[in-house]
């Protein structure tokens, strides 16, 4: 049976047609409506998410990079600011913050959950120079004004210690959490809604996925909210007055519509690949892969929610190859960092800078984790992994 087995890395068709009668009915009724433009799918979406995350606004976005963009924007971040953020990232992360003439400030990661190392945050900043309320880069001369930790793959970063020195410094904190809505920090706090702006994408490979590019961003400030919904639509305020130029970056009524169906069962959804993530553990211990497989780390107190599971392995590219003879699918998430990325070379970044980041990028490989994957799947996935180290 499991010669002929394919597993994919990610396969919508089964959640589609589990909900097909819901989610057909909610775009047909959108076509009735004729309303396409910041509707009331819209505006139930952004109150149910705000709620979800603990925030009291919820501001639409056209992307996750969209989200990202408009909250730097509303941060009025811009030529001579530096922004710190982590190297090991998804390129919106870094990108967004290039886009508006600001500098990156790409820095290392803690090597068991991949996110910002809080200790490569305080010697950067302990580093800098403070005039009055200011913080200079004294390398560049550059105004360090906002940290973007990234909840990688799921999972939180260290907050209270990276909030503690945000607000030392006088920071503002921008959550990117892509890829970790309904993660949960320490005491049960979820992410998005605890910084000062949180950044969350439904790129159909989410957790909470739409059927095209959509985002939000959560806030509990009611300037910020107000800035940020202007911004959306080309900083106008009233119609057709623009005091200050924004963009393009409203969420379509139909991407709320599928996003209002399937939100329904996230929470299903979530406690499927916490399911399938402790199958992997477990199978993984059994086979005696472990000192070849390092499974992900749930941090204490935190809720990992399995955007992707991802394992650090020797002989990789070789694995992912044997991998995919099997039938199996896996992703290299990220085989570049940023600080080694062309577009960023005139930072000046070199081989070397963010070993741990390196690492990862040389030693990570994301199995399949979705929510409608079998045990025989999951068991299929240990059981060639087994096969390339040990032998068939």
């Amino acid at each position: 049976m499991t010669e002929t087995m394919t597993v994919p890395l990610l396969d919508l068709k089964p959640q589609y047609q589990a909900l097909k009668a819901e989610l057909d009915a909610a775009m047909v009724k959108v076509a009735a409506s004729q309303m396409f433009i910041l509707g009331p799918a819209v505006r139930e979406l952004e109150e149910q998410v705000a709620a979800y995350c603990g925030a009291k606004h919820g501001i639409g976005m056209s992307s996750g990079t969209d989200a990202l963009l408009a909250a730097l924007m509303a941060l009025d971040i811009g030529r001579g600011d530096e922004v710190i953020t982590t190297t090991y990232t998804f390129f919106a992360t870094g990108g967004t913050i290039a886009r508006l003439g600001a500098r990156p400030v790409f820095l290392d990661i803690e090597p068991v959950t991949f996110n910002l190392s809080v200790e490569r945050v305080r010697e950067f900043l302990s580093g800098c120079v403070r005039q009055g309320d200011v913080v200079r880069n004294p390398a560049t001369g550059g105004r360090v004004r906002a940290l973007v930790p990234v909840h990688l793959f799921g999972q939180s970063a260290d907050l209270d210690p990276l909030l503690a020195i945000a607000s030392e410094y006088g920071l503002a904190v921008i959550e990117d959490a892509a890829q970790a809505i309904g993660a949960e920090y320490a005491h049960s706090r979820r992410l998005g809604g605890i910084g000062d702006i949180g950044c969350l994408s439904f790129f159909p490979t989410k957790n909470l996925g739409a059927f095209g590019d959509a985002g939000m961003c959560v806030t509990n400030d009611d300037a910020l909210a107000a800035r940020l919904r202007q911004l959306r639509v080309h900083g106008m305020e009233p119609r057709y007055y623009h005091a200050f130029v924004g963009g393009n970056f409203r969420l379509d009524e139909i991407q709320a519509a599928v996003l209002l169906v399937k939100f329904r069962h996230l929470e299903a959804w979530h406690a499927a690949r916490q399911r399938n993530a402790a199958f992997y553990n477990r199978a993984f211990a059994a086979a005696g892969l472990t000192d070849r497989v390092q499974t992900p780390v749930a941090q204490p107190g935190c809720r990992h929610v399995y955007n992707q599971y991802v394992v650090r392995v020797p002989q990789r590219d070789e694995l992912r190859v044997y991998l995919a003879g099997r039938r199996i699918g896996a992703e290299v998430y990220y085989p570049l960092p940023m600080h080694l990325q062309q577009c960023f070379a005139d930072l000046g970044g070199r081989p070397g800078d963010c070993p741990e980041a390196e690492r990862a990028a040389r030693e990570t490989l994301a199995l399949p984790i979705y929510p409608e994957l079998t045990e025989a799947q999951l068991q299929h996935v240990v059981d060639s992994i087994a096969d390339f180290y040990c032998g068939a």
